[in-house]
């Protein structure tokens, strides 16, 4: 039997439903709605609601859209020539908010998850079919993948290079390494590894 009556139980299920969201968290959520006005209440889900009904997948790289292409595909200022894979499209707005003279100015694909056979994802799962109808493109000429150094990520990133990589097309992969500040004796070994392979010369 609950500790908590029916309404209220519910409401903390949905919230552990979200990925990171534990028992705890998911109630001080929970109590948190239930001590809000009602009208804070009702927009939040509106909020929810619109963004579920709103929100689609741009036709192309596969980013977040209000409806046909997201605003990437659609700046005409963007190199056409190079895409730049990405696992979800929180990467992507990472990439997008570096600034600077030197900044990523291509296009992207977004796979929308990793290969993790655990999690029962397969690369049918992910959009790999989609990218590689783009890279038939003939103006394209470099394809990036930016999948993050995890044991899945490498398995997606090998797995789409094992694909790409007869068709001619110059394959790279986002280099990792010490970050800004970061202490080496602290550094774990798959970041250091990767900082030796993409030391650069001085």
């Amino acid at each position: 039997m609950s500790e908590f009556i029916p309404p209220l139980e519910i409401l903390i299920e949905q919230f552990q439903r979200l990925p990171g969201i534990g028992r705890k968290t998911a109630q001080r959520l929970a109590f948190s709605i239930i001590d809000s006005e009602e009208e804070k209440v009702l927009q939040f889900a509106e909020a929810l609601v619109n963004a579920k009904k709103n929100i689609h997948y741009c036709p192309s790289c596969y980013n977040f859209s209000e409806g046909g292409l997201c605003s990437v595909c659609r700046n005409s200022e963007k190199d056409k020539t190079v895409i730049c894979v990405v696992e979800d499209a929180k990467v992507l707005m990472a990439i997008e908010r570096v600034k600077g003279a030197n900044r990523y100015n291509g296009l992207y694909h977004v796979l929308h998850g990793v290969i993790s056979p655990l999690d029962g994802i397969g690369p049918e799962q992910l959009k790999i079919k989609e990218l590689l109808e783009r890279v038939a493109d003939p103006e394209l000429k470099e394809v990036i993948i930016a999948t993050n150094p995890s044991v899945e990520g490498e398995a997606t990133a090998m797995y789409i290079t094992k694909l790409l990589k007869p068709m001619g097309l110059k394959i790279t992969r986002l280099a990792f390494g010490i970050p800004a500040g970061g202490d080496l004796e602290y550094t774990d070994d798959m970041t250091l590894l990767y900082a030796l392979q993409g030391r650069r010369e001085l």
